[in-house]
């Protein structure tokens, strides 16, 4: 069988006096059924050659999942009255959310069985709930489609009976009014997807149109809401990319229009909490680090403002909050966290002994609690949870996740290396490997990486990782620029005229991970997804003969055609991010790296190529063009493969164990092409 050739058909994009021919343009409609036809022939082609994988990758599935704790249960955290927690039960692939007055959850209620709202559905998630303060109504916000577009349904908790309105066409984000009679929701734009609206809708009027109380004119804005940390207040954020404005609204009066807290400055980004009778505002107006500042609740104007943790250069600060009279927060440093708890004018830094791992602020609702909740993992340390005493400092772990079937810490090494990257630029990674199946020089290693959005891939512990780690792969995280690992200064210079250096430091962390003999020198692979698929399909142009095979997880790879077409969702919101191609200097930049534009004729490294019909992210034609493309002009190609989910979006499938399917297919792809199986 031979793979399949898209038809090309001339289609010319005229700008700033370029053009270029894209002849798979076409491939935008997804009604069209020549479309689907050319994605089914791809996927039974990737089906007709992974036939020769299909039992290890059966048996991948099998030796993930069969790690899983079929009967497990979250810890339990309490909000109000009430504590909270999440159970999975044995066979089962959704959640079950319950609530119970005590911490044992005796006598709990069962909010929603999510197992029962997916039945006959081929794809099923639950953005979030809320419960009215008087425990009687719950609203939850479902996805059937995986386009992130969710209705959000209403439950009877005293008869178990569901009401039979609804709210389509949301984001999922929704809030009650502390006396239960409001649902303050976000409305999405029905062609962009964009969150753009706030309305309010009455529990006592549920026919009634809901009542707008406020709407983002601006298409680079996106809106979210929250609660405070008291419980006291409704937090109305609108953020672009590099600019924010939050609005609040009194929950104990919640038909007041709200109130804007501080208005939007091009650069400025803040967030504000509520606690203990203080608004605390994270910022960066003294630095691009941010730095924490709070106000009194009755005075909140700007000149009022107080220092409490101050801009820090050489540290980012990501997080906070406030319990008991405790101001914990988060600082980024040298590419790992440190939490400090500040009381009164003492400072205290929570050890952690392990060069890299992920330690960060979990759920912590009860803000008269002695304690503050912390999650901790590495690449060798399974997910925990931790509660740190503010008045013994001992740490207490609530909750480790368990592998069934055993679990030897000691079998692996997690290692930090510091990579010298062209222009001198020092780039952490972060390592992991069995000390027993690890052979210098000779060793597979796989490679990841993501660096955009200032999104950070932390060493945290993969429970699939294992597969690869036990058949004596070496697994990589190149913490690249693009990202925050590194401060505010490393998302900045790997964005906008500056996103080449986030291409080359993964490329030089790959050369010098070859140089030390982390893995033999046609051995290396490399993973990314979304924005990582965007570097994946950036380094394979620059550096073909670098990679043994790569996998591309829904790629973001034809940007040109995407951040020009403001229909698409995201795309303006975008343009902080990319820049905006509708100017020269930016189209001319992102011409340079743009997968799609930069396919070079010769011989491409075996590729497996993943993307979702229904993504609302990276729309599925990008890697559909992107891939005939590449069959197209480069040499030779039949080991490049693309899989269409034609039942799922950006996030894959829905599910506990159904979503480590595409895992194993990626891990037996991997696997197979070092053993010489794909061929």
């Amino acid at each position: 069988m031979t793979y399949p050739l898209a038809r090309k058909k001339e289609k010319t994009l005229s700008i700033h006096g370029y053009t270029r021919h894209d002849p798979y343009y076409w491939l935008n409609d997804r009604e069209n059924a020549e479309v689907i036809d050319y994605l089914k022939a791809e996927n039974e082609y990737t089906e007709y050659k992974f036939e020769k994988i299909k039992p290890l990758k059966e048996k991948l599935y099998n030796e993930i999942t069969g790690r899983i704790k079929q009967n497990d249960s979250s810890v339990p955290f309490k909000w109000r009255t009430h504590y909270y927690q999440t159970i999975y039960k044995e066979g089962k692939e959704y959640p079950i959310y319950i609530q119970a007055p005590t911490q044992d959850m005796n006598g709990h209620t069962v909010l929603l069985d999510a197992n029962i709202e997916a039945e006959g559905k081929s794809y099923y998630h639950v953005a979030g709930f809320e419960v009215t303060s008087d425990n009687q109504i719950l609203a939850f916000a479902e996805d059937t489609l995986s386009r992130r577009i969710y209705t959000i349904r209403f439950k009877n908790l005293v008869t178990s009976d569901y009401y039979s309105w609804a709210i389509p066409q949301t984001s999922g984000n929704m809030i009650w009014s502390n006396d239960g009679k409001y649902l303050f929701f976000v409305e999405i734009d029905q062609t962009t997807l964009r969150p753009w609206r706030v309305k309010r809708w009455s529990m006592e009027n549920p026919t009634n149109e809901a009542v707008t109380v406020f709407t983002e004119n601006d298409e680079t804005y996106y809106v979210s809401i929250s609660t405070a940390m008291s419980g006291r207040y409704l937090f109305i954020n609108s953020s672009s990319t590099l600019t924010t404005e939050e609005q609040i609204i009194d929950l104990d009066n919640p038909e007041q229009m709200p109130i804007t807290f501080l208005p939007r400055k091009s650069g400025h980004e803040y967030r504000i909490e509520h606690a203990e009778n203080f608004f605390y505002i994270h910022t960066n107006e003294d630095g691009r680090n941010f730095c924490l500042k709070r106000v009194a609740q009755n005075d909140f104007t700007h000149q009022s403002w107080d220092v409490v943790v101050p801009h820090d250069e050489d540290s980012l600060l990501e997080d906070f909050t406030v319990i008991d009279g405790h101001l914990i927060y988060d600082l980024r440093k040298n590419a790992n966290h440190h939490i400090v708890i500040l009381k009164d004018t003492q400072t205290y830094e929570i050890p952690f002994e392990e060069g890299a791992y992920l330690a960060f602020i979990g759920t912590n609702a009860d803000p008269k609690s002695k304690f503050v909740r912390i999650n901790y993992t590495s690449l060798t340390t399974p997910t925990s949870v931790m509660d740190f005493d503010f008045y013994t400092r001992e740490m207490t772990l609530r909750k480790q996740e368990e592998i069934t079937g055993g679990y030897d810490k000691t079998s692996y090494t997690s290692e930090r290396l510091w990579v010298t990257g062209r222009d001198r630029t020092k780039i952490p990674v972060s390592l992991v490997y069995n000390k027993h199946l690890y052979k210098p020089n000779q060793s597979p290693l796989l490679l990841y990486g993501y660096g955009s959005y200032g999104h950070s891939i932390d060493p945290s512990f993969g429970l699939a990782r294992l597969s690869l780690l036990d058949r004596g792969f070496v697994y990589a995280i190149a913490h690249i620029r693009g990202g925050e690992e590194m401060g505010r200064a490393w998302y900045e210079n790997g964005r906008q005229l500056s996103k080449m250096n986030t291409f080359y430091d993964f490329i030089d962390c790959g050369k010098e991970l070859i140089s030390q003999g982390y893995c033999h020198p046609e051995k290396l692979y490399a993973m990314g997804g979304s924005a990582g698929g965007l570097l994946m399909g950036a380094i394979v142009n620059l550096e073909p003969k670098l990679w043994a095979g790569i996998v591309a997880a829904v790629p973001f790879v034809d940007v040109l055609t995407t951040m020009l077409d403001d229909s698409i969702p995201l795309t303006t919101g975008e343009y902080d991010e990319w820049g905006n191609p509708n100017i020269k200097e930016y189209y001319e930049y992102m011409a340079q790296y743009s997968p799609y534009d930069n396919i070079q004729p010769g011989i491409y490294p075996p590729m497996l190529v993943t993307t979702g019909l229904h993504d609302s992210q990276v729309q599925y034609w990008e890697p559909a063009k992107w891939v005939a493309k590449i069959r197209d002009i480069v040499h030779d190609s039949h080991l490049i493969f693309l899989k269409t989910n034609m039942d799922a979006g950006h996030g894959g499938a829905s599910g506990r164990f159904r979503r480590y399917d595409e895992i194993a297919l990626q891990y037996a792809f991997l696997i197979g092409l070092n053993e010489g199986i794909l061929s």
